[in-house]
């Protein structure tokens, strides 16, 4: 196989694991109603004040359907709101509810205790050379999308 399809195959499997843990560390804390689907969305609404369903979707690599369908799983379980931009009346923008609010803070706790479980593992030296070169290959392979190049 290839290095860089082994790459991202080994991206994704660790991807897979960390959201497993952070799911079983939320479900101890009584967040029982998640999907590893929904993490990521949560994660960016936590990270970002009010964002548009487009900036989510650009975010996250997710469809129109997908983002839809996923947004309503959340507002009906409580975590986010959706409210029409005073700007343009056409565009929705999801805030977390204080129910969101509660778990945005679990979220910080549980991704901090992670992030020093996995840090003591492989040391914060070597985790700052992996996502440093993450960085660079994933700014390489976009700046290559646009230009119409590999990279």
């Amino acid at each position: 196989m290839k290095k860089i399809a082994h790459i991202g195959s080994l991206l994704k499997k660790i991807y897979r694991v960390y959201s497993i843990e952070l799911i079983k560390e939320l479900q101890a804390l009584g967040f029982n109603d998640l999907r590893p689907s929904f993490l990521e969305i949560l994660m960016y609404i936590s990270d970002h004040d009010g964002p548009s369903i487009k900036m989510i979707g650009k975010a996250c690599g997710l469809k129109k359907q997908t983002m839809t369908s996923h947004l309503n799983e959340l507002e009906k379980r409580g975590y986010i709101l959706r409210v029409n931009s005073e700007q343009d009346k056409r565009e929705q923008l999801v805030h977390l509810t204080d129910y969101g609010q509660k778990f945005k803070l679990n979220l910080i706790q549980v991704t901090n205790m992670l992030e020093k479980q996995y840090t003591s593992k492989v040391g914060e030296v070597e985790l700052d050379r992996v996502e440093l070169m993450l960085n660079n290959l994933h700014r390489e392979m976009i700046e290559g999308q646009k230009k119409g190049t590999l990279i």
